[in-house]
């Protein structure tokens, strides 16, 4: 495939120091732009998860927000992005790239606690940026290539009861309310890497089932996306690829184990469909494996994960070097979705962006200015930073 041949010529660069270089000086310390403190908000969403939001402050009070959820577990991440901003407290809100190094000695060999909260940081950090700047954050990423991003509607943290019949009636929604696009986890009841063969036997036909249950609802001109969830092994992985060939999926997400790129690899060769994942890596450097070894055809940098929204930009340009396209894993709260929008804005390579449909029937409110999404599309505010703001009423009132 070309698109492998050309990964060959890839280079990633070493990173740099700790220390910030002297060959280009920072701006002017000032009050507006010295990072003071931080205020962490855990809102309860649903038995799937909260969601785990942090506001840095400069000295002078002015707030950058960014999305911390679903690190795995809420307690921890808290405690490490106290710790974090430990490290930024006196340190200017430009200080990105010496953030990434800092934060990434801490984050190195650490579970999604740690990631998170460092994806996080950074999101907030640009949001000041662009208020400082009074930019938007496409604008300081290279400009806006897109101004509406295009969403698919993420069912699996929604559809109650997981059944056929549960999944379908959630899918109905989302088509009502103007998706086509659709996706599910319809395996997440099966333990990863069953070796019972009665077990992998009733966890493949609830699956399936579900799946068709979706496409029967959603229509055969609308894209069915699923997400195994590493659920099985190759030789389970390779079986499965077939019984969803009548399906003609959009894409099949990680049918083996995340961190095993060899299997996933075959899983791509062999797949019929296309294929895509890497929501649980971070960092550049990771993303250069998982590329160039031909995990998948499309990658799935999460925001909240990956390292934060410098880093979902460097890794959406190695995509776009290998030809691949980018589309951001983001079950989160409206923060984070707008975070991953404000970069795939600028990123050429962009297909589309996960969107966590039907959780809560507040979700838009979290944001001062509700969140717009229209026709399965969300539209870019133009307003400095990211654009949003926190409606505090909404978040006290939801408080976990």
């Amino acid at each position: 495939m070309e698109r492998r041949n050309l990964l060959q010529g890839l280079v990633v660069a070493p990173f740099a120091a700790l220390a910030p270089t002297t060959a280009l000086a920072l701006p002017r310390q000032t009050a507006e732009t010295t990072i003071a403190d931080l205020d962490v908000f855990e809102v309860h969403v649903n038995r799937r998860g909260n969601w785990v939001l942090a506001r840095l402050k400069t000295a002078n009070g002015l707030t950058g927000i960014g999305d911390a959820s679903h690190g795995g577990d809420d307690r921890q991440t808290v405690a490490y992005l106290k710790q974090l901003t430990d490290l930024l407290r006196g340190r200017q809100v430009f200080d990105v790239e010496w953030f990434r190094q800092a934060a990434n000695q801490i984050v190195a060999g650490s579970a999604g606690k740690a990631r998170s909260a460092a994806s996080a940081l950074e999101q907030c950090m640009w949001d000041l940026i662009g208020k400082t700047t009074g930019q938007p954050v496409h604008q300081l990423f290279g400009g806006r290539l897109h101004d509406r991003i295009p969403l698919y509607a993420n069912i699996n943290r929604s559809a109650d009861p997981r059944t056929p019949e549960g999944f379908a009636a959630m899918a109905q929604r989302a088509v009502d309310a103007g998706f086509d696009a659709v996706k599910l986890a319809p395996f997440d009841e099966m333990p990863k890497i069953p070796s019972d063969d009665a077990d992998v036997a009733a966890g493949t036909h609830h699956g399936i089932a579900c799946a068709e249950a979706v496409r029967q609802v959603i229509g055969p001109n609308r894209r069915l996306l699923i997400d195994v969830h590493s659920r099985f092994t190759l030789a389970q992985g390779l079986k499965l690829l077939r019984r969803f060939e009548p399906l003609n999926l959009f894409w099949l997400e990680e049918v083996t184990a995340e961190d095993g790129f060899d299997d996933l690899a075959a899983i791509n060769k062999a797949a019929p469909m296309t294929t895509a994942g890497g929501e649980a890596l971070h960092g550049i450097a990771a993303f250069y494996r998982y590329i160039r070894s031909g995990a998948v055809d499309i990658v799935m940098p999460d925001v909240k994960l990956c390292g934060g929204m410098l880093e979902l930009k460097k890794i959406a340009a190695i995509a776009e070097a290998a030809g691949v396209p980018v589309s951001p894993h983001g079950p989160a709260s409206p923060v984070g979705t707008v975070a991953a929008a404000q970069v795939m804005a600028t990123v050429p390579n962009f297909n589309i962006l996960e969107f966590a449909y039907g959780e809560v029937p507040w979700r838009a409110d979290l944001l001062d200015t509700p969140e717009d999404v229209t026709g399965g599309n969300l539209a870019l505010s133009k307003k400095p930073g990211l654009g949003v703001e926190l409606n505090m009423k909404t978040v006290a009132r939801y408080a976990a």
